[in-house]
C-alpha cells in the first residue's frame, strides 16, 4: 500500500502532541525537510494571512509528503473550493477559520470528505495515497481516514457552540484561535483572563466527550504552553518561522554586536 501516512493524525490518536509550525515566509520547498528536521509534526500552510498562492502552497503540501511531516492548510474562508482545492493537491488536512456554529462545522466536514460522509468531489490522481492504482471507494475511504479536519473557535459564539461543533461527524480537532477569541472578547493580548482558561476548559471537555482533539494557536510562552498542554490541548501550533527568525536573529546581532569595540 502506497499511502502516505498522516503523521500529526497518529500522533493525536496515539494520545501524544502533534506540534505544528506556521508558515508565513517560506515559499521554497525545503521548508518541508527543515521542520521535519526540526522536530516538527505539521506545517501549519496559511493561506488565510499572508500572500502565498494556491500554487506555492501546493508546492509545499507535496513536498511534505515526501518527507513524513503533515501538510494542514488554513483555507481563507469556508467557500467549498478553497478546502477541497487544496485537499486536491496534496493536503493532508484543512484549518478553517471562524467557525462559530454547528451548522458552519458540519459544511466544512461535507466539504472535506468523501461519501459517505460528505460530499467532496473525486478529482483523481491523489497524492496521498501516492498517486497509486487502485479502485475509488477505496481510495476515498483511505483518504478519509488520513485527512485531518480542524476547525477553528475565535469568538465567544463558537465557544459557546463548541460541544455541538465537537459533535460533528467528519470534523477532527477544534483549535481554539486565542489571539482572536481575546479580541472579540474585548480583552486582546490578556491571555491569563480567567474567562481565556474557560473557554479551554469548556472547549478541552467537549473534545474528550466526543473523542475529538483539542488545539491552541496564539499563545507561545512556555508558561502558557505547558499550562494548556497540562489542560489536554494535542494539536499544538507552536510558533511561526516569522517568530523563529526574528527572535533568532535578534539574538545573533546582539551577539556579533558584543564583540564591537
Amino acid at each position: 500500500m502506497s499511502t502516505v501516512p498522516n503523521h500529526a493524525l497518529r500522533q493525536l490518536r496515539a494520545g501524544k502532541l502533534a506540534i505544528g509550525l506556521g508558515l508565513r515566509q517560506a515559499r521554497t520547498v525545503d521548508i518541508a525537510q527543515i521542520a521535519k528536521t526540526a522536530g516538527f509534526d505539521w506545517l501549519f500552510i496559511d493561506c488565510e494571512h499572508n500572500s502565498m498562492g494556491t500554487d506555492t502552497a501546493a508546492q509545499i503540501a507535496s513536498a511534505s509528503l515526501a518527507v513524513g511531516i503533515t501538510p494542514l492548510v488554513r483555507v481563507a474562508g469556508k467557500e467549498h473550493w478553497l478546502a477541497s482545492r487544496m485537499l486536491d493537491n496534496g493536503a493532508q488536512g484543512v484549518v478553517v477559520p471562524h467557525v462559530d456554529s454547528e451548522l458552519e462545522a458540519k459544511r466544512v466536514a461535507d466539504h472535506c470528505r468523501f461519501p459517505p460522509i460528505g460530499h467532496r468531489s473525486m478529482g483523481g490522481g491523489l497524492q496521498q495515497i501516492g498517486f497509486a492504482s487502485m479502485p475509488v471507494g477505496e481510495a476515498s475511504r483511505v483518504v478519509n481516514e488520513e485527512t485531518l479536519v480542524v476547525v477553528m473557535l475565535e469568538s465567544p459564539k463558537g465557544i459557546e457552540n463548541c460541544e455541538a461543533i465537537a459533535a460533528t461527524k467528519g470534523i477532527d480537532a477544534l483549535l481554539i484561535g486565542t489571539n482572536d477569541l481575546c479580541f472579540e472578547m474585548g480583552i486582546p493580548g490578556q491571555f491569563n483572563d480567567p474567562r481565556v482558561v474557560e473557554a479551554y476548559k469548556k472547549t478541552i471537555a467537549a473534545c474528550k466527550k466526543h473523542g475529538k482533539f483539542a488545539g491552541m494557536g496564539g499563545m507561545y510562552t512556555p508558561e502558557l504552553l505547558e499550562r494548556h498542554i497540562n489542560m489536554g490541548v494535542q494539536l499544538i501550533l507552536s510558533g511561526s518561522d516569522f517568530s523563529l527568525l526574528m527572535q533568532a536573529g535578534t539574538a545573533r546581532a546582539s551577539l556579533v554586536r558584543g564583540f564591537e569595540k
